[in-house]
């Protein structure tokens, strides 16, 4: 009896967190995501919230904040996406004057601003690794260090973070320290996508065209059956996000309030565009690999015609232009493809070779000279041509990621760090 008493009372803590955060749905994945959330409430152990882009796991951090004995302390939200990589410390753990260009005065971070109170670390996958070994001694022991000071301090805060990336992958290509993982998923809140809750897409379209109606001041739109079906049938990628901005166009576009299936397919994307945008960007970075490969077997095939051309020079200088053509016929045609005959060569009308004619015996070092200073301008050549190439690549990846450098840092292969300097080293 006492049992029963328990979950009847638990259900009803659930509907009132509902109600109170304006959580609408009754799928049992959903409703288990809402206990797990009440019950670690009242702890200081830190959580990790899992899902899809749009299912709405900011509501889970403001539930464990209001519910738990912080809820007197500040709640701070950090999109850690969205702070780039060389101000991120600073924002998060504060930084002292002069620590850096910019740094006229001390500053305090969320760290310091949100001690007795909750953090909340939204998309904590997109975090550096130098920050990550930050967060981890906060999470360890409460302590952090400011940008630019050696004094230890510490704070006193709950940290709840939240991810749509699967982090053992990013775990296994080196992008985040499975210590930090660890020490964060001490509870693990996952929300399921609206594709897995059906029986809640009408109810959230419903809830969300009353919304509009009262803020556009219009009838609200009603869906007939038919599309109500096809509703629950499409797949919402973007989730809830997704839902919400087709029930607006739909509430401000359309004069006939009633919305049939075919209404409602004309505001829905295609099967084929219906996929989150990273399918696109790894087809894009698949063909910037393989224009990549391509580009390398062109410098290497470059590479090869520099020594071919370099040993057809010294066979010139050691034995003359008749034995040359004698013995090395094979390797003139490959230098000199466009050629149909040997006989048709004249190596003094070539701007490619150079012959090196003494007049005695006596000219060895002058000999060894100019075929060193030959040597390394070819050597020299074949770097400007390789820099060019590399500012190329840097400047065609840059414009395909609209000047995101991380993006494109990562698209080349190197460190953002790095690519600041090639920027600077060739004033792009």
């Amino acid at each position: 009896m006492l049992i029963i008493n328990y979950q009847l009372n638990e259900m009803e803590t659930v509907q009132s967190i509902k109600q109170r955060f304006e959580i609408i749905g009754t799928d049992p994945k959903l409703n288990r995501a809402i206990e797990k959330a009440i019950q670690v409430a009242p702890t200081d152990i830190s959580v990790l919230v899992v899902g899809e882009s749009g299912v709405g796991k900011e509501s889970i951090p403001k539930i464990i904040h209001t519910l738990s004995h912080r809820k007197h302390g500040k709640y701070i939200a950090v999109n850690c996406g969205a702070i780039p990589e060389g101000t991120i410390d600073s924002e998060l753990f504060g930084h002292e004057k002069g620590s850096f260009t910019g740094a006229t005065g001390t500053r305090e971070g969320y760290f310091e601003v949100a001690s007795g109170g909750t953090i909340f670390l939204d998309e904590v996958g997109e975090l550096p690794l130098t920050t990550q070994v930050r967060l981890l001694r906060v999470l360890e022991n409460g302590e952090f260090i400011k940008v630019g000071s050696s004094q230890v301090q510490k704070t006193d805060v709950r940290i709840v973070a939240a991810t749509n990336v699967n982090l053992f992958d990013a775990i296994e290509k080196g992008k985040f320290r499975e210590d930090l993982y660890y020490r964060l998923s001490t509870v693990d809140i996952s929300l399921p996508p609206l594709r897995d809750r059906k029986e809640d897409i009408h109810l959230l379209f419903r809830k969300f065209a009353a919304d509009f109606a009262q803020k556009y001041k219009m009838p609200p739109i009603k869906l007939d059956d038919s599309a109500v079906l096809l509703l629950q049938k499409f797949r919402w990628s973007g989730n809830i996000r997704q839902l919400r901005n087709v029930a607006e166009q739909i509430s401000v576009l359309e004069t006939n309030r009633d919305i049939t299936a075919a209404t409602l397919q004309s505001y829905l994307p295609s099967e084929g565009s219906n996929l989150p945008s990273v399918i696109k960007e790894r087809k894009n970075e698949s063909d910037f690999n393989t224009e990549r490969e391509i580009l390398y077997k062109v410098l290497f095939d470059m590479k090869s015609d520099l020594h071919d051309l370099k040993k057809l020079t010294l066979e010139l200088m050691q034995n003359g232009v008749a034995k040359v053509q004698e013995t090395n016929s094979h390797l003139i045609k490959k230098i000199y493809g466009s050629k149909k005959d040997d006989s048709e060569i004249d190596f003094e009308e070539e701007p490619r070779t150079a012959i090196i004619t003494t007049p005695n015996n006596d000219t060895n070092y002058q000999e060894q000279d100019d075929n060193y200073q030959f040597s390394e301008s070819i050597e020299e050549e074949e770097v400007l041509r390789l820099e060019q190439k590399e500012v190329e690549m840097i400047k065609k990846s840059l414009e395909k990621n609209k000047g995101k450098r991380k993006i494109a840092a990562d698209e080349l292969g190197i460190s953002e760090r790095t690519l600041y300097r090639k920027i600077k080293q060739f004033d792009l």
